[in-house]
């Protein structure tokens, strides 16, 4: 679960501390509505790492975790973990527990999960011989603990069968997000195809044609449907810019007087603090380091170089960094308006219903993530939504 662990464990690391209005019990409600509109059966997986253990395992419909067995070398199967699904305009409650993971569903055939000597292998569908690379799925990711529930609808791995999620909270209201416009679907496919550059290249289709997904352009690097080389110019003119310019980034929003600078000497950006003394340093990123906001990008979970390299990675993907040198540019308005910038996380943005995504790992910079969070949740949901 590191990709899950890891992107909801920013968040919620990130997050002020959020006193629980009430005891958070074991399990919640999770209210599953299939408004795909599609006739095939849905399976549903709720896999993760149990809090109060740090076991990996699954919980079935009741909310009872089950540990993994022992894998082997190669992969053994998993238990069977899945979980009948609402049928297309039925809905289905099922109850979640204490978990940090993924709420898998799966349409018309059950997804294939293995088990080797370290836990669990996820799906990997920019491998063309993935076992679960024809099968029409998607996932979302959460965290519920004692501090309330966090829960997001992501394409940070891809692009896939559209839904949205959202938590009812104790004074009757709901909040959701990650739902689609009308036609927004369609749009995100369409707008990569018509995209030059190579972006229609992370669509992927079944033999039958069916559009199953499109992939992150981080995958895309690694199944070479776009080139290695498609972020350079835009990171070749930001490191001409900070030769003779200072990048200056406040990284936290309640910190106003937590200021580093950033100036370019050769290929390193080094960063200094306010007493002129250098705190971190980035060599030019690669594309990959961009998409994926790691590698040249590496985020620890510090106070100073992760929350610089948020604030790098989320510039680069949005192509704010030459029209600002005060960074985070937390307004919409300003993102993707160069002619070289992550196009798939564009696209995903603009046909979303509430401009909401979590089309790249620190898409939380200024709050555009697709995340509901309450400290005292009283039922979640999961929407299955149509695909036009």
């Amino acid at each position: 679960m590191a990709a899950a662990s890891a992107l909801l464990g920013g968040v919620i690391g990130l997050a002020a501390p959020v006193p629980a209005q009430a005891a958070v019990p074991d399990t919640i409600p999770l209210k599953i509505t299939n408004s795909s509109g599609r006739n095939e059966p849905v399976y549903v997986y709720n896999l993760g790492t149990q809090l109060s253990t740090g076991r990996q395992g699954w919980a079935d419909a009741g909310g009872t975790f089950h540990a993994w067995p022992a894998g082997g070398n190669p992969p053994t199967p998993a238990p069977d973990a899945s979980i009948q699904g609402p049928a297309a305009g039925q809905s289905k409650t099922i109850r979640i527990p204490k978990f940090s993971g993924r709420i898998y569903f799966s349409y018309g055939r059950k997804l294939d999960f293995r088990l080797t000597t370290g836990g669990l292998v996820q799906p990997a569908v920019q491998n063309p011989s993935d076992p679960n690379r024809d099968i029409l799925f998607n996932w979302s990711e959460y965290t519920l603990n004692d501090a309330g529930l966090w829960l997001n609808s992501t394409q940070v791995d891809m692009f896939s069968a559209p839904y949205a999620v959202g938590v009812q909270r104790a004074d009757g209201s709901t909040v959701n997000t990650g739902h689609l416009k009308s036609g927004g679907y369609n749009g995100v496919l369409n707008g990569l195809r018509s995209q030059s550059g190579g972006w229609a290249g992370l669509i992927q289709t079944r033999s039958d044609g069916t559009v199953l997904r499109a992939l992150s352009p981080g995958h895309g690097l690694e199944s070479g449907a776009l080139s290695a080389s498609v972020m350079n110019d835009y990171v070749n003119r930001v490191w001409q810019k900070y030769a003779t310019t200072t990048l200056t980034v406040t990284p936290f929003t309640d910190q106003p007087n937590t200021k580093y600078f950033g100036r370019v000497s050769g290929n390193v950006m080094n960063f200094t603090n306010s007493s002129g003394a250098v705190v971190t340093s980035f060599q030019k990123p690669d594309a990959d380091s961009i998409f994926g906001c790691h590698k040249l990008l590496d985020a620890p979970n510090d106070l100073v170089r992760g929350p610089i390299s948020r604030t790098l990675c989320a510039g680069l993907n949005r192509s704010t960094l030459l029209s600002n040198p005060n960074q985070p540019d937390t307004s919409a308005a300003n993102f993707y308006k160069d002619g070289v910038t992550n196009h798939y996380a564009r696209l995903i943005h603009a046909q979303m219903q509430d401009g909401k995504a979590y089309a790249f790992a620190f898409d939380d910079v200024g709050n555009h993530e697709s995340l509901v969070h309450d400290g005292n949740p009283q039922q979640a949901y999961l929407t299955l939504d149509p695909f036009n």
